[in-house]
């Protein structure tokens, strides 16, 4: 009589190996998303990569805060600076939630990990209504532009499987939804103004409340990032998402997502001002950086990424 013990073993490595093979066949979808500089490379994900914080971190000759929902285009719009201004050739640059880049000039530092962060920035750039409320309330600015505009888009994944055609489909109990978490993200305001306009009241109450209590909508901690990698990972079925995030990932990554456009009366479109800090420490650099976000140069890299222009 055979043993059945053998097999049973060749059975279950023949699984064990189908698993690690098809493990390691999974795309790398994980950020940072950016071509890395120069240097010695060693990134880990998720374990050591950090994605948000870009550029020379030791003695900067400038200091900006960036609305995170722009990370794809600090690179090249740096770079096109430093043709500019060659003087300013070390330049470090945040790229997170502007809720948590405020609170972080608030504080004077940032925790990340074990890495404490102290700069101050010589520039701040967030959506106009916050920078124009904290201007009210804190007096930060010593001036202010407008520089690009942005609507929101509807991120999904290639073939939308859920055949989601607008908004109110996220409302449905089998449509797992990836929304900014309104504590600091400022897009989640926005994109609840769209639910309601979609659906009302009922709408955004299904979404932010109902759907939040049983797990189908999911709050991200840092939107730019978690959302597209949810829908990328098979984890939301559905992102509400400024539109060059979707572009970026559509059309610049060529990921296996599509994009859902929301019509003009139930969409928001963002305008996106760059403020000059009172109390910045590179005081000229400043100065010239507000200077370079208005000029031709700087509106072809938004352009690149699909950003509208301010006016």
């Amino acid at each position: 009589m055979r043993h059945p013990i053998p097999r049973l073993l060749l059975a279950a490595a023949a699984c064990v190996l189908s698993a690690a093979a098809s493990a390691t066949d999974q795309p790398d979808y994980l950020p940072p998303w950016n071509p890395p500089p120069a240097g010695l490379q060693f990134s880990v994900p998720p374990f050591d990569a950090i994605a948000d914080l870009h550029g020379d971190i030791v003695d900067p000759q400038l200091v900006v805060f960036f609305a995170g929902n722009q990370f794809m285009v600090v690179h090249d719009l740096m770079d096109a600076f430093r043709q500019a201004h060659p003087a300013y050739q070390r330049i470090f640059v945040e790229t997170l939630p502007p809720g948590i880049l405020a609170k972080q000039i608030e504080s004077g530092s940032l925790v990340m990990g074990n890495l404490r962060i102290t700069h101050r920035p010589d520039v701040y750039t967030a959506g106009k209504g916050a920078i124009t409320d904290r201007q009210k309330e804190r007096g930060w600015f010593a001036e202010m532009h407008d520089y690009a505009r942005n609507p929101l888009a509807i991120l999904v994944a290639r073939g939308n499987p859920k055949h989601i055609a607008g908004l109110a489909d996220l409302g449905r109990g089998d449509v797992r939804v990836s929304m900014p978490n309104p504590a600091w993200e400022g897009i989640a305001k926005q994109i609840e103004a769209s639910y309601r306009k979609a659906g009302g009241e009922a709408l955004d109450h299904a979404i932010m409340q109902a759907k939040v209590a049983d797990g189908t909508t999911f709050l991200t901690r840092i939107h730019h990032r978690q959302s597209p990698l949810r829908v990328l990972q098979g984890e939301s079925d559905a992102a509400p998402v400024w539109s060059t995030e979707a572009y970026f990932q559509q059309q610049i990554l060529h990921r296996p997502v599509e994009t859902v456009a929301i019509p003009e009366a139930q969409n928001a479109v963002a305008t996106y001002t760059a403020a000059r800090m009172k109390n910045a420490p590179h005081a000229q650099a400043a100065k010239d950086f507000m200077a370079f976000m208005q000029s031709p140069a700087a509106a072809a890299v938004y352009r690149k990424y699909g950003f509208l222009p301010a006016h």
